[in-house]
């Protein structure tokens, strides 16, 4: 199958359009007829996972964060962006990015999903029009209603549970009781404002920092953070899925789960 054939599908889930401008994503690397076999699915096209790539034969590397995210001047080996962009040609490796286009249609209703929400909403809209139709207000994030109440400490551990991650930090106490849930995938201390607005009770994300955290229990809403790569890992899970199911001829390889971090 081309590669080009694959990207038609890719975007058939998450349409470019949804991305934001800022964002880099699509076929950043290598030949669009490029005949494809052998897809390997990572968060990061970090050294580890192009040297694996390249080791397995892919013909194909799907990531959800982009390698090149801002404007480079020059590709060389000066520079991990370009030694590893390099090391993707030399290997005629194609390298296809989904980065917002899928935080808007893919991640979010995948981490509202595992967490059992109901009845909900976008938390953060970034794209809306005047007809009311299933697409008529998309965005970041989701908010809805736990399947029951729960203490602060109960949902953490479902957090966990749900997102295979060793541990959570949590800011607020741990005896309240919550109903009402955010879930933002990714850095969501941004979009904690978001959440108050929704009158949820808690909000659950990544990378918060201390003043982002106290301010939140402050203002009234706990925090669960799960880590930027304890949520978002599973875009790898998720594309997976979607390419066994749609294009069934793929073989697909995925990034071992690991936490790019250790704590000590």
């Amino acid at each position: 199958m081309k590669c080009y054939e694959i990207i038609e599908k890719l975007e058939s889930l998450s349409p470019t359009a949804f991305a934001e401008e800022w964002d880099n994503i699509g076929l950043l690397v290598g030949r669009r007829d490029k005949e494809v076999e052998i897809v390997y699915i990572a968060l990061d096209a970090t050294d580890n996972v192009i040297e694996e790539a390249v080791h397995i034969g892919a013909d194909l590397l799907l990531t959800h964060h982009p390698l090149i995210f801002k404007k480079i001047s020059r590709v060389n080996t000066d520079d991990f962006i370009g030694r590893r962009v390099c090391e993707l040609i030399r290997n005629d490796i194609s390298y296809y990015a989904m980065h917002t286009n899928f935080d808007v249609m893919g991640m979010a209703d995948a981490a509202a999903d595992m967490l059992f929400l109901k009845n909900r909403q976008v938390l953060n809209v970034t794209y809306g029009n005047d007809i009311e139709d299933d697409i008529s207000k998309e965005g970041y994030g989701r908010v809805g209603k736990l399947e029951k109440c729960m203490s602060v400490a109960e949902l953490a551990e479902l957090v966990k549970e749900k997102f295979h991650v060793p541990n959570v930090r949590v800011f607020g106490d741990l005896g309240d009781i919550v109903e009402t849930a955010a879930v933002m995938p990714g850095s969501g201390g941004g979009y904690i404002r978001d959440a108050l607005n929704t009158g949820a009770d808690v909000m659950i994300t990544g990378d918060v920092d201390h003043h982002e955290g106290i301010d939140a229990v402050a203002q009234g809403i706990a925090v669960i953070d799960a880590g930027h790569y304890g949520i978002e890992k599973l875009f790898i899970f998720y594309m997976e899925e979607f390419i066994k199911k749609e294009l069934p001829e793929i073989q697909i390889y995925k990034a071992e789960i690991k936490e790019p971090f250790v704590v000590i």
